[in-house]
């Protein structure tokens, strides 16, 4: 599949998977939600770059969880899957079947309101059991039709996982989703793009890596960090919701 690419896709293919891998492993999510709407600018096709982005997961949620298994609050990820499940088998429905005009539309939406509320330290808070639950609902639909979903999902294992747990919580979490999404996808014969993803695999190794390195300094200055990256993003989800209609009307007219 790189090869059908120029040079200059490649290297920014290259970049951007790089970047996912640092995001997963020095936020402990996100590496979707920061990396998909680069992606779709190389090629506006949900569908060529998440099973891609599953693949990588699995294997360095795996990889980072190999010996920390004992560091996981299984207790609340029992409890959490009741609601995240079944929405997030929905979503993967819906990414499969709508057109990728709406998920494209869908994915930068989604992105631009992340942005916005890191970049004006708005974050998404719950205070209530019922609250917790609307967003474990939502935010496993969301992973499930994009991979997007994790910032509402963390929102509420912040509040109910102990913090030294989170991080080890959550990649379990994004193990059960992404395997799920990956059945679907093997069950209903989409193309995983396995090779393309395996050569990829060695340049999301390098942000993977300084991800880890990189994860303290980080959430010392986590709103620093999520600032800059909110307003990265509010400009990457305008400008690609910006082509994305204007391509739209040019269509229709």
């Amino acid at each position: 599949m790189l090869l059908d690419f120029s040079f200059y896709q490649t290297a920014s293919i290259a970049l951007i998977f790089m970047w996912t891998g640092f995001v997963r492993t020095g936020l402990g999510f996100g590496g979707a939600a920061l990396g998909l709407p680069l992606m779709l600018f190389v090629h506006n096709n949900p569908l060529l770059w998440l099973p891609m982005i599953s693949i990588h997961l699995l294997f360095f949620s795996g990889l980072t969880l190999l010996n920390r298994l004992n560091n996981v609050d299984w207790g609340y990820l029992r409890y959490s899957l009741i609601y995240i499940i079944p929405p997030a088998i929905i979503g993967v429905f819906g990414l499969i079947n709508l057109p990728v005009f709406l998920l494209d539309g869908l994915i930068y939406s989604i992105t631009l309101f992340y942005g916005f509320n890191w970049l004006f330290n708005r974050g998404i808070k719950s205070k209530h059991v019922w609250v917790d639950k609307g967003l474990l609902i939502l935010g496993g639909y969301i992973a499930g039709i994009s991979l997007t979903g994790a910032p509402l999902m963390v929102a509420v294992y912040m509040r109910n996982v102990n913090k030294v747990q989170l991080r080890d919580t959550l990649f379990v979490l994004w193990f059960i989703l992404v395997s799920i999404k990956m059945t679907t996808f093997v069950a209903l014969s989409v193309d995983l793009h396995f090779l393309t993803a395996l050569k990829l695999l060695p340049i999301a190794a390098i942000g993977h890596f300084l991800g880890l390195k990189a994860h303290n300094v980080i959430m010392r200055n986590d709103l620093l960090f999520k600032r800059w990256i909110g307003g990265g993003l509010v400009a990457v989800s305008t400008l690609g919701l910006l082509e994305l209609y204007s391509s739209y009307l040019r269509q229709l007219f």
